[in-house]
């Protein structure tokens, strides 16, 4: 008799990984992040990473396959978050004039403490800014961050403290725009002058009617 044709072997489909597998990953991204941010980028190594968060050496690459580029984008990603969280919660409830005051007081706080290092600029800096990856990160990043700020303006034009004529999209990315400039200088000259007068600047934009004089 003929033999039974052989069934043809199906791909096989990677297993989605546990809860206990992604709680893992997290706590090795969280202790990276932390040695990252105490040594900096450039003067830390995978044993350096292995050594605060327990991990065995297959442990690691079993998470991150590619090696330190794949965890260091990891890492980003994990800095960009907080980026956003800890903006919170102010950020996420911009609907009245004290809310954007505190929101504002706590950028500017944000940044002084980080001083002139930024750990999400140190690791792209390694990375590579132009790695698909790593521009999907701060793409991502300020998308949420404009769409966060245009949210808030929205509501207060919802209650009649912002003219409807406002361009919501636009003024919430020159903001940001602002924002990061401010950053930027404050990083290089140790002054937060310019990161105040970007905050005040926009937000009395926003305080003023079509006609020009700020409102109180």
């Amino acid at each position: 008799m003929p033999h039974a044709p052989t069934p043809p072997t199906l791909p096989t489909t990677p297993t989605a990984p546990t809860a206990k597998g992604r709680a893992t990953r997290a706590r090795i991204v969280e202790g990276a992040a932390e040695v990252l941010r105490e040594q900096g980028v450039a003067f830390t190594t995978l044993d350096d990473i292995r050594a605060r968060t327990g991990t065995s050496k297959s442990q690691l690459f079993h998470y991150f396959p590619d090696g330190k580029d794949e965890l260091l984008l990891a890492v980003a990603q994990f800095e960009a978050d907080r980026v956003l969280e800890d903006q919170q919660p102010h950020l996420g409830r911009l609907d009245s004039w004290e809310s954007w005051r505190q929101w504002r007081e706590l950028v500017v706080e944000r940044y002084e403490l980080q001083g002139d290092h930024c750990p999400l600029g140190a690791l792209f800096l390694q990375v590579g800014r132009s790695r698909p990856g790593a521009r999907a990160i701060v793409t991502e990043l300020m998308r949420q961050w404009q769409e966060q700020l245009a949210r808030g303006m929205r509501a207060l034009q919802a209650k009649g403290l912002v003219s409807p004529a406002l361009d919501v999209d636009r003024t919430a990315a020159a903001l940001l725009a602002g924002i990061q400039g401010g950053v930027t200088i404050m990083m290089s000259t140790g002054d937060s002058t310019h990161l105040k007068a970007a905050l005040d600047t926009g937000i009395a934009h926003l305080r003023a009617t079509p006609d020009g004089p700020a409102r109180t």
